[in-house]
């Protein structure tokens, strides 16, 4: 399927630290598929995938094309999310001196960052969901800081004692 030729934005942009917050994504995902869940949306990244190998401005631009048949932006925020790097043009084998070899423009936002901006310029749905049981607006990216809905996604069992993933309060957010 070439995801270029779809004009209907119904789908959702998951986007995170994929090394720091994986198991929240992985819990998404889990509640997506499940058939005891009532969670259900459809992951614009299963449509199409960059390879690792792709210089940075490549996986940009297939960013972009995802986000723009996305309906809603679903960033996960942990404890790393706004510090995270990759996907800035200075990490590139390709730059040089403030210019990119390839004659593209030079774009030094991570690929978090660029996701975030893509997401307020496209008017999507912003959930961001915390990787936490409180909500923390100063670890999510300024850009998105006051805008959208923001809940934890994990709560405190005060009859086990234990932190748990709060799936009502996310279901809640992204089906609101």
């Amino acid at each position: 399927m070439d995801i270029r030729t779809l004009k209907n934005k119904t789908k959702t942009y998951l986007a995170g630290d994929w090394t720091g917050d994986k198991a929240a994504i992985d819990k998404l995902h889990q509640w997506n598929e499940g058939n005891r869940w009532s969670l259900h949306f459809i992951d614009v990244h299963d449509l199409a995938q960059s390879r690792d190998n792709s210089n940075n401005c490549s996986i940009k631009n297939s960013l972009r094309t995802r986000m723009g048949i996305s309906k809603t932006f679903v960033l996960i925020v942990g404890e790393h999310t706004k510090s995270l790097r990759s996907g800035v043009c200075y990490l590139c084998e390709w730059y040089r001196a403030n210019s990119c070899l390839l004659g593209h423009s030079v774009d030094n936002r991570s690929y978090v960052d660029y996701e975030c901006d893509m997401a307020v310029k496209e008017n999507a749905k912003i959930v961001v969901l915390y990787n936490s049981t409180v909500v923390v607006r100063n670890k999510c990216p300024e850009v998105l800081r006051n805008k959208g809905i923001h809940k934890p996604m994990k709560k405190f069992n005060l009859d086990t004692w234990n932190v748990e993933w709060d799936y009502q309060t996310v279901k809640s957010a992204i089906n609101d």
